[in-house]
């Protein structure tokens, strides 16, 4: 069978409240605008749906990420662009998707722990003050950031940071 289209996925990553989701929706829109319709794959809807209980210990991340892999690899294999908009705070997540995927970016969202907590509108940090959650990467787990990511932003400015993933996919010849 013949692919309509060659597509591709970005991966979003960064620590938790870094500003990943405002970026993604910035990177939809511009893509939107170039025609290019992607499929966001959000960790916390996706956990909703594959996760009842929600588990964030290793083992519940590690089956979380490999469905959220398959559905999006599944999605590419398609002809359907995909965000992945999701912390994967470990690099063997983001790394099989490079290595399976071929056509991939990944994008590190780098900012602050303290700025992340500063933030926290899912009150995940302060959840994990109280002693509600016990496996929050930056805090209680790791998170392994990117060793050579593609493009790396602040989520100062998400147009801008949305601007400079779509000039590297265009550059990589992922879009026009």
């Amino acid at each position: 069978m013949e692919r309509r289209n060659e597509a591709f996925a970005v991966w979003i990553t960064g620590l938790p409240a870094s500003g990943k989701s405002t970026v993604t929706a910035a990177l939809k829109a511009q893509l939107a605008e170039r025609g290019v319709d992607v499929a966001v794959l959000e960790s916390d809807v996706l956990r909703k749906v594959f996760t009842g209980d929600r588990r964030y210990d290793a083992p519940g991340r590690d089956a979380f990420y490999r469905q959220m892999f398959f559905v999006g690899s599944l999605l590419v294999e398609h002809g359907v662009p995909v965000i992945f908009d999701a912390t994967a705070n470990r690099r063997a997540y983001r790394e099989r998707a490079r290595r399976e995927i071929g056509r991939y970016i990944e994008v590190y969202v780098d900012v602050p722990l303290a700025v992340c907590m500063a933030r926290d509108p899912k009150g995940i940090y302060r959840n994990a003050a109280a002693g509600g959650a016990t496996n929050v990467p930056g805090l209680q787990d790791p998170y392994e950031p990117p060793d050579a990511p593609d493009v790396v932003v602040h989520a100062e400015n998400p147009e801008v940071d949305a601007h400079r993933i779509v000039e590297k996919l265009i550059e990589k010849g992922y879009v026009k």
